[in-house]
């Protein structure tokens, strides 16, 4: 074992951390609901196809939702019971996706995935394929994808960073499945044939940083409390000092970055033959009762789980799936549990930005702060006059979305959720050939 401290990279932003609501929770396991509403798309790529029937009976572990291409991932139920529907509707995030509705009997009646014959590579990448783990930091990109990289890799990178405010699910994973964490990180380096393993954590968790010094073949790196440090191309910087060329991706620069949730999902599918039908996540914030760690089943309607945390308070101004930071406010509860999901924070006007916007003054502060070195105002400003192509040379494309901009913001500017707008402008403008 190697202890040391990571890089500080430059711009960023300093946040209240808000992590003392619920560290001291441990991970509490959320008995499943009565009804489940599994999305048949809970990451990057192609939708999940149906592989059941209205009426079919289904167990826990059972394959409903088959990967359709390369990029897409199985989808698997959470429950035993009958499927009562599928179907499209619009969430609490404005999407529409289509859903396995299934009616949980309360027989908890389990399959699991076929015993391994070996830990050969090709194995372990086919086994976190066929379980359907996809990247759980929240982008959901399928990681059986990302252990088949296109460049030689020297270095697998563990992001225990969790930089987002009021998140505290990654380090009482840390803390309490250290043992886990670290069976899935060698069967993930044992499928890309690396032996050297670096798990970067924020120094403000001191707990989880120990429970993984007593392993030899770790580099521990203890990060500076920054945000937004568990970005991927920050995080690379600051325990190897490499840096991910814009419009590069890590494999790029010899490596691949892999986070606490996954390892646990690798380590489960590889070592206990069970798939990915789970979620564990923080509820947090004033605005909650008993904020919490949850282990989640994935469909779980959000109104069940605030619920099960003791409800909301009455001051409740904003709920948001996520962190305040990256994650996406409510439009209503019509929410279910995916993969991705690490959180459902809470917020009372105390904490969160009621106020209208005004016109941008010109300040700087949101090119000051960005972790990405891109002037926000100015592909705000495009954007909003319909011009998408300066937008686009003002780097809009390479937004992190991280929110640092928009929390500085003394106008209150929404940037964030501008810059979003304008990349899918962009992207529509590609499809469509116009550039």
């Amino acid at each position: 074992m190697s202890l040391r401290k990571g890089k500080r990279y430059a711009y960023g932003i300093h946040v209240p951390d808000m992590k003392d609501l619920s560290k001291n929770y441990p991970i509490e396991e959320m008995p499943a609901p009565k009804t489940v509403y599994i999305a048949l798309s809970q990451h990057i790529g192609a939708p999940a196809t149906p592989i059941v029937n209205v009426g079919d009976h289904v167990k826990k572990g059972q394959l409903i939702g088959e990967a359709n291409g390369v990029v897409s991932a199985n989808i698997f139920s959470s429950v035993s019971g009958t499927v009562k529907e599928i179907s499209e509707f619009v969430n609490g995030l404005g999407q529409k996706l289509k859903y396995v509705v299934i009616e949980n009997d309360g027989k908890n009646e389990e399959v699991l995935l076929p015993k391994l014959p070996d830990l050969e590579p090709k194995t372990i990448i086919e086994r976190i394929r066929l379980a359907g783990i996809v990247g759980l930091g929240g982008a959901g990109f399928p990681t059986a994808v990302k252990l088949t990289p296109k460049n030689p890799l020297d270095a697998l990178i563990i992001n225990g960073a969790e930089c987002e405010p009021y998140l505290t699910c990654d380090q009482r994973l840390m803390v309490e499945r250290t043992e886990d964490i670290y069976k899935g990180i060698k069967y993930t380096a044992a499928a890309l044939n690396l032996s050297r393993i670096i798990i970067g954590i924020e120094a403000n968790k001191p707990d989880a940083i120990e429970a993984f010094t007593k392993y030899e073949d770790l580099e521990v790196v203890i990060l500076k409390k920054q945000y937004p440090m568990g970005s991927e191309k920050h995080l690379i910087y600051s325990t190897t000092g490499r840096k991910v060329p814009v419009g590069k991706m890590p494999f790029d620069v010899g490596v691949c970055v892999q986070n606490i949730k996954t390892m646990i999902a690798v380590y489960e599918a590889v070592e206990l033959n069970k798939p990915l039908n789970h979620a564990i996540m923080t509820v947090s914030g004033n605005g909650i009762s008993h904020p919490k760690n949850l282990k989640v089943a994935l469909g779980t309607p959000f109104t069940d789980v605030i619920a099960f945390c003791g409800g909301e308070r009455e001051n409740v101004v904003k709920i948001v799936a996520g962190g305040p930071m990256m994650g996406r406010a409510l439009v209503n509860l019509n929410q279910f549990v995916r993969k991705t999901d690490s959180g459902i924070i809470l917020l009372t006007g105390k904490e969160t930005n009621t106020q209208k916007p005004t016109n941008c003054i010109n300040c700087s502060k949101c090119a000051q702060n960005c972790p990405m070195r891109l002037m926000p105002m100015y592909i705000e400003f495009y954007y909003l006059s319909g011009d998408y192509e300066n937008a686009e040379k003002y780097g809009a494309m390479n937004c992190i979305e991280c929110g640092s901009c928009a929390f500085n913001c003394p106008a209150r500017r929404p940037l964030v959720q501008n810059i979003q707008n304008a990349k899918m402008k962009i992207k529509e403008a590609r499809s469509n050939g116009k550039q």
